[in-house]
């Protein structure tokens, strides 16, 4: 059962012509003729084409926003169903895989008119993206089209993901939601002497079981005190009494991610464990009231990282103290020093800050907020001021 009234699956055509539009006026201001998307986010963001396909390497895919009109699809003929069953009218398909012409020709075909003019397209070439079609069919599309100009479309594109659209926040608010009751709940499904890995079983099917459609993301770690690994699979290890257990977790629903975590006690915690837990409740909170339209995410890190020094000067050094959210467990912006990204309304976030402690331990907090035009709002259900304890 769901914690709440889910909200409609899949979006308008409205939705994806919004979008389009936008990328298009941007292009304008760029001098771009179109825009060529390979990564299975970008791809949907525009055509609203969903499917757990793209986990396989074998098949490459394309999408060509043009200048004015609608998306362009160049895709293997399996898809072909699917995309015609979007927004999407122009479908270019080949019998795939075919290692010789994984569809070159197609899209060769498609951007030669521009090529003749000497025209500029956009591709995605910065951080966090890829080029995801082989290397040497990228060196045989260009080569076929001589005067075609590819500049980086990367800022463009991640500047409209990074601004949700109503029916975005609606999806992302959801989700959170089913992972907050899941989290809620959790108390009760493990216990001291439980392997590590059964308590993340318990949390996976729980998740499902509320309504999340998978929960493609699951760390976390148990020790004594604290932790020292955020990031590892767990083991058989049972809890023990002083432990401290934390879990984070990507559930998804209808293609959009929740990414928090929570800390739990095993027994009675002690006093180190208590006050990192306290520092970092702090630290979110003054990371949640910086996220304001007008600071930047640099602002941000500063307000987390002020508080974090009471305890730990090194801000956790994981690098970043959260990141932007949505289609993907981690989006831009980034929460960083280097980072002077502008806060504007409608951007949801994770707020994360961590410190280290102790000999070699640390802890991470992480909530899920949307920005609004004054202030935050949670998305996720604040976790307790004080560190809980399972007993």
């Amino acid at each position: 059962m769901t914690t709440a009234t889910a909200p409609a699956r899949g979006f308008t055509n409205a939705e994806f012509r919004a979008r389009t539009q936008k990328a298009q006026l941007l292009m304008a201001k760029a001098g771009l003729a179109g825009i060529l998307l390979m990564g299975e986010h970008d791809v949907r963001y525009f055509t609203g084409f969903h499917t757990l396909f793209w986990q396989s390497p074998t098949r490459p895919w394309f999408v060509f926003v043009p200048a004015q009109g609608k998306p362009i699809a160049v895709i293997p003929q399996i898809g072909a169903d699917m995309m015609a069953r979007t927004w999407i009218d122009d479908i270019r398909c080949w019998s795939a895989p075919a290692p010789q012409d994984d569809g070159i020709s197609l899209l060769a075909d498609l951007l030669a008119p521009l090529a003749r003019t000497n025209e500029r397209i956009g591709v995605m070439k910065g951080h966090e993206t890829h080029l995801r079609m082989p290397l040497a069919d990228w060196e045989r599309l260009l080569a076929a089209l001589p005067g075609l100009e590819v500049a980086d479309a990367t800022g463009l594109v991640q500047g409209l993901r990074m601004v949700k659209s109503p029916a975005e926040i609606e999806k992302l608010r959801h989700i959170c939601g089913i992972g907050s009751a899941t989290f809620a709940g959790l108390p009760d499904l493990i216990s001291e002497g439980m392997p590590l890995e059964e308590a993340f079983r318990a949390f996976r099917c729980a998740a499902i079981a509320g309504g999340a459609d998978d929960v493609p993301y699951l760390v976390g770690a148990a020790d004594q005190g604290g932790y020292a690994d955020v990031i590892s699979p767990p083991s058989r290890r049972p809890l023990h009494k002083g432990d401290i257990l934390m879990l984070d977790t990507g559930c998804t629903w209808d293609g959009y991610f929740c990414d928090f975590d929570r800390n739990w006690a095993i027994g009675p915690p002690d006093d180190t464990a208590r006050r990192a837990y306290d520092v970092l409740w702090r630290a979110t909170q003054a990371g949640i009231e910086a996220a304001k339209p007008g600071n930047t995410c640099r602002d941000l890190f500063l307000a987390m990282s002020e508080v974090i020094a009471e305890m730990d000067g090194s801000g956790g050094d994981i690098g970043r103290l959260g990141h932007g959210l949505g289609m993907q467990l981690t989006e831009q912006p980034s929460h960083a020093a280097f980072d002077r990204t502008e806060i504007t309304e409608n951007m949801v976030l994770t707020i994360e800050p961590s410190l280290s402690y102790g000999d070699g331990l640390m802890m991470v907090h992480e909530e899920n907020i949307v920005v609004g035009a004054q202030k935050a709002r949670l998305l996720t259900t604040r976790a307790p001021e004080v560190l809980p304890v399972v007993t």
